[in-house]
C-alpha cells in the first residue's frame, strides 16, 4: 500500500512537471524578470555548481606584467560589451541583458580557480559564452590574471593595460579591422 502511494506521487510529480513546461506557464523572456525567491534559487544554483567544479584547479602565479597586459587586451576586445570597463557603467548590450552581467571593473571574485572556471566553461542561460573550445589554458589565466586588477584600475590604466601589442598580435588572431586579413580570408 506504501509503495502505491509513493508511486503515486511520483507519476503525480512527472505529469505535473510535464503540464507546466507545455503549459508555458514558465516565461522565459529576457524583459521578465524572476521572482525573488527563483532569482536567489538560481543564484545558489549558480554559485555551488562554479565553486564544486573549480575545486583542485591549481592557480598559477598571476602577477606578472606581460601576463596581465596579454590578458586585458583580451578582455578588451571581447568582454567589455557586457561586462565593461573603468568609467563606463552601462553598455546596450549589458542593459539588455538578463539576468545582468556584472560589472567586472568594480568587483571581482575573490578564488580565481572560479573565475577560470567560468571563462573555460561559460554559464548556461546567462550569456557568459565558453572560451575553452578556442583558447588555451594560457590565455585565459592571463585573462584571470588581468580580471584581478581590474577594479583597481583609472580608465587611463584601463586604456594602457589593455593596448595590443605586436607580441600579443603574433600569439593571437589578427585584428578583423582591415589592417591584416584573418587566416583563410586572404584575397587571392
Amino acid at each position: 500500500m506504501q509503495k502505491k502511494i509513493v508511486i503515486g506521487i511520483a507519476a503525480a510529480v512527472v505529469l505535473g512537471a510535464v503540464l507546466f513546461v507545455y503549459a508555458g506557464i514558465f516565461n522565459v523572456a529576457a524583459d521578465e524578470h524572476h521572482s525573488k525567491p527563483f532569482y536567489a534559487l538560481m543564484e545558489t544554483v549558480r554559485e555551488r555548481s562554479i565553486a564544486v567544479r573549480s575545486r583542485g584547479i591549481l592557480v598559477p602565479p598571476l602577477d606578472d606584467s606581460a601576463m596581465i597586459s596579454s590578458g586585458g587586451a583580451d578582455y578588451n576586445e571581447m568582454c567589455t560589451g557586457c561586462h565593461l570597463r573603468p568609467g563606463i557603467q552601462e553598455s546596450e548590450l549589458s542593459a539588455a541583458m538578463y539576468p545582468q552581467p556584472p560589472n567586472l571593473s568594480q568587483i571581482r571574485r575573490k578564488d580565481p580557480a572560479q573565475t577560470f572556471w567560468i571563462i573555460k566553461h561559460g554559464i548556461k542561460m546567462s550569456g557568459m559564452p565558453a572560451w575553452g573550445p578556442t583558447h588555451d589554458d594560457q590565455r585565459m589565466w592571463a585573462m584571470v590574471a588581468f580580471l584581478q586588477r581590474l577594479p583597481e584600475l583609472t580608465p587611463e590604466q584601463y586604456q594602457i593595460l589593455t593596448a595590443r601589442t605586436d607580441d600579443d598580435m603574433d600569439d593571437h588572431e589578427e585584428p578583423s579591422n582591415g589592417s591584416k586579413p584573418m587566416p583563410g580570408m586572404e584575397h587571392k
